[in-house]
């Protein structure tokens, strides 16, 4: 793609991305398509939706981003990103930055430079310390809640509608000159009608919103789960332990921002490591095999589930983008 390219031509090749950037045998290829797009300044305000269908698919399937065989180009492509975020909507770059701690920040625990380990621990240890604290509402099925939700916000302001229409229209004063008080009644009920319409719209993009807020929470605490479980996997080398340590201990003093599952594997993960610990002290012999039972449980649960804001893949809610992704 040059840089004299038309917007058309731009937004078609992004389709074309889109496409194929999700079927992991040709995630390279594309993936390098999608860099020459923003080395080339191709991504702008009016091709940002676009762009952001090819960063979502690519995210299609969870797990496929610490695959060995193409962590470098995620991280590649999820890194270059970032030069052109300010394009994304508030959604989007909420979405981004919980992508990238999986596509970036997690393979950089596979790395063999101590200081990339570090610095990637002290970035997962920030992520974990801005979460809310998680709430009931986080164990429950998000898109069965959401759905109830709706209905609920619906039924609501149908009734609230209903109730709002004026009174019988005999009880007005029959000498004006509308005896039966008609101007008035269809004046007050297109009036009130209007207002219960901007309720209900008002209210829709409440939930809108906060819908994807839980969304992106959701991806987030993903992606630092999945983050803990790779660091644990790496304790047997002795230079990463201490600072494998600290990251456990952390997520463990701030448990209470997980869900109910991921809560149990950061405490079994913590006993191990408290077990671990003790035989260092102990002058015995240490296997550097933690307990990541429980997280394994719940990546194959997550393996099963898509990472997607598809209801609000266009920042500007025009939905062009969401189209090409089926």
């Amino acid at each position: 793609m040059t840089t004299d390219a038309t917007e058309a031509q731009v937004v078609e090749a992004m389709h074309k991305i889109a496409s194929h950037i999700k079927n992991p045998s040709k995630f390279s290829k594309a993936a390098k398509l999608a860099l020459h797009l923003i080395q080339a300044g191709s991504v702008k305000a009016d091709t940002s939706d676009h762009f952001f269908a090819i960063l979502e698919a690519a995210m299609f399937s969870p797990s496929a981003c610490t695959e060995s065989s193409l962590r470098a180009d995620y991280q590649a492509l999820f890194s270059a990103a970032q030069d052109v975020v300010e394009h994304f909507s508030k959604q989007q770059k909420d979405l981004l930055h919980a992508w990238t701690i999986r596509a970036v920040v997690a393979n950089d625990l596979h790395t063999d430079d101590s200081f990339v380990f570090s610095k990637a621990a002290g970035k997962i240890k920030e992520a974990i310390s801005s979460l809310p604290s998680a709430s009931e509402d986080d164990d429950i099925d998000e898109a069965a809640f959401s759905g109830d939700l709706q209905n609920v916000v619906l039924d609501t302001d149908y009734q609230e509608t209903k109730n709002s229409l004026p009174a019988d229209s005999t009880e007005v004063n029959k000498e004006s000159s509308d005896p039966f008080g008609l101007d008035e009644l269809l004046s007050d009920s297109s009036r009130k009608g209007g207002k219960a319409r901007g309720r209900k719209e008002a209210a829709m993009s409440k939930l809108k919103v906060d819908e994807e807020h839980k969304r992106f929470l959701r991806s987030q605490r993903e992606a630092l789960i999945l983050c803990l479980e790779i660091a644990a996997r790496r304790y047997k080398i002795p230079w990463a332990q201490t600072v494998i340590d600290i990251l456990i201990k952390h997520a463990f003093d701030h448990i209470e921002k997980f869900t109910c599952q991921q809560r149990d594997a950061i405490e079994k993960l913590w006993t191990s490591i408290r077990e671990q610990q003790i035989r260092r002290k102990q002058g015995k012999s240490v296997s550097g095999k933690l307990d990541v039972t429980a997280f394994e449980r719940l990546q194959e649960k997550y393996a099963h589930e898509k990472i997607s804001i598809r209801h609000a893949v266009g920042g500007r809610g025009d939905h062009r983008a969401e189209q090409w992704l089926g």
